[in-house]
């Protein structure tokens, strides 16, 4: 399923008004959860389209016109004794400023945002707008698992030619996410196109950096795979991130390595996240320039992180007509001990160690 365009009732919305940002949380129209599951497809649609719907905000501006836009992704993961829980919301809200900042916007208040995402999440569950937690989903380790997805995204003020936003809003939606890749054999292919340049704004999580992911995918299931992997623009020798994750290796001796954060790969707060459990773990876990070729002769296992992504193993990696195929799938690797520690962590039922789960 992955993502689904239901947006939940409740929306939170902040206004930079040049001094600080003015705040207000939104009701949409709706019904109860079991009334909307129980309407015609039809019916449904209508609905959550006029929730989709927000009269206040301008539809000629900066945003839409020249993708001067950034968002945030995060996750309520729902805990086996009915609360909802967090993973990390204050690194996105740090993103979330950093972004806005790397656009020249004025920067989001974090604990603002921080409230904002707490206060909407909170609000569409009190209507019955979350995930159950499901003891089914412990049987394929979470993969399979619900979840609350929590959208803030920037939107420019009124605007035509090309300019800065100096009052965008943030608004802050909930909507329903799965499983984002489709299980199987997980196989990833370099793409010719070039996601990020170097003074670009690769670090940024701005829209405009998801057109050409899109595209790679798109070209990437068409060739019957599962994932793209881009190149660095100068060599595009070096591996820097899949289609909207980044990419890890392990090597012979428990070396993991992930490319560095040069200003054309986005700082992943799973990413940051798994780098910590595998040192933990006492393996040699390295930032640096990462060649396709070595991935494809040394490599033992690889897999891609992010909050959508997760952490999902890959069966192969091929570029240029070379495949290397790794033992990532296999239940004893360590991509799949991750993955399990990570997302057990998010459900309840792994201990959280490190406080990175947050009430709801």
């Amino acid at each position: 399923m992955a993502f689904k365009l239901s947006i939940y009732p409740w929306v939170h919305s902040a206004r930079f008004n040049g001094d600080g940002w003015d705040e207000e949380y939104i009701e949409q129209e709706h019904m109860t959860p079991e009334e909307e599951n129980a309407m015609s497809e039809a019916d449904h649609t209508a609905l959550v389209n006029k929730r989709n719907n927000f009269p206040h905000l301008p539809l000629v501006n900066y945003t839409t016109q020249y993708g001067l836009g950034c968002f945030e992704g995060l996750k309520a993961f729902p805990q086996p004794d009915g609360s909802l829980k967090l993973f990390r919301p204050d690194r996105n809200c740090r993103r979330m400023a950093s972004s806005m900042k790397g656009l020249m916007m004025p920067p989001i208040d974090e604990p603002l945002l921080l409230e904002g995402i707490v206060g909407t999440v909170r609000r569409n569950a009190g209507l019955g707008f979350a995930p159950s937690y499901d003891p089914e989903w412990e049987k394929d380790s979470w993969q399979s698992g619900g979840a609350v997805y929590i959208r803030p995204f920037a939107y420019s003020e009124p605007g035509i030619g090309i300019n800065l936003s100096r009052a965008p809003w943030v608004i802050t939606v909930c909507t329903t996410v799965s499983a984002y890749f489709t299980p199987g054999k997980n196989e990833a292919v370099t793409s010719e196109r070039v996601r990020a340049t170097p003074k670009g704004t690769g670090w940024i999580k701005a829209a405009a950096n998801y057109v050409t992911s899109t595209l790679a995918k798109t070209e990437a299931i068409q060739a019957g795979f599962m994932e793209a992997i881009f190149l660095d623009a100068a060599t595009h020798k070096n591996i820097e991130e899949g289609s909207s994750c980044n990419f890890f290796a392990l090597f012979p001796g428990g070396k993991l390595v992930t490319p560095s954060l040069h200003d054309t790969i986005l700082p992943g707060i799973t990413r940051e996240s798994v780098m910590k459990l595998a040192e933990e773990r006492g393996l040699d876990v390295v930032e640096r320039d990462l060649a396709v070729s070595e991935v494809l002769n040394d490599a033992v296992e690889c897999f891609v992180t992010g909050t959508a992504a997760g952490i999902t193993p890959l069966g192969s990696l091929t570029h240029q007509g070379q495949k290397g195929v790794f033992s990532s799938l296999k239940d004893d690797s360590l991509s799949m001990s991750l993955l399990r520690e990570l997302k057990g962590i998010q459900y309840g039922a792994v201990e959280d160690r490190h406080g990175w789960m947050k009430d709801v």
